[in-house]
């Protein structure tokens, strides 16, 4: 007696599992566009890529005080990155006006960074404090033994295509 109830369990199984492995047809509303990849800049700034996403520069403007402050950051705008640059320079353009923006390092005590070892640099201009966007290009920087010139970006929208 429990032989010809095995043998019909055994029977509907492939049935059961057929019908509970069956998937619908992906269909326009179920089928979604990949997902585009995206760094958030994590001072809420403007994203500067360096290279083929290999690095990046995030700029952050202090109105106030007529500071711009470039942080260096993995491809991913993930971590800090450091370098032994003593400063940078970009080349803007500001209501056709052609101005030079000189990034000094800064030394962070609270993180051990010195000059010569930052992630952070610094620039000041007065027209900072009133400029909210022009153009511009990161003449030559070089982070981990790689230099990157001529980057050119927009301030504030950057020049990340992702």
């Amino acid at each position: 007696m429990p032989a010809p109830k095995l043998t019909g369990l055994l029977l509907l199984l492939p049935l059961v599992l057929a019908v509970s492995c069956s998937k619908p047809a992906p269909t326009p509303e179920t089928t979604a566009a990949p997902a585009k990849h995206q760094h958030h800049p994590p001072h809420g700034g403007t994203p500067v890529v360096l290279g083929d996403e290999v690095y990046h520069v995030e700029l952050v403007r202090v109105a106030a005080e007529g500071k711009l402050q470039a942080y260096l950051l993995d491809g991913e705008m993930e971590n800090f990155i450091r370098s032994a640059a003593p400063s940078f320079q970009v080349d803007a353009i500001v209501d056709g006006q052609p101005q030079v923006l000189r990034f000094d390092a800064i030394a962070n005590p609270a993180t051990g960074e010195t000059v010569g070892d930052t992630s952070l640099f610094e620039a000041r201009a007065g027209w900072l404090k009133s400029t909210k966007t022009f153009d511009g290009i990161l003449k030559s920087i070089t982070v981990r033994s790689t230099t990157f010139t001529d980057v050119e970006f927009n301030f504030p929208l950057g020049n990340d295509k992702d």
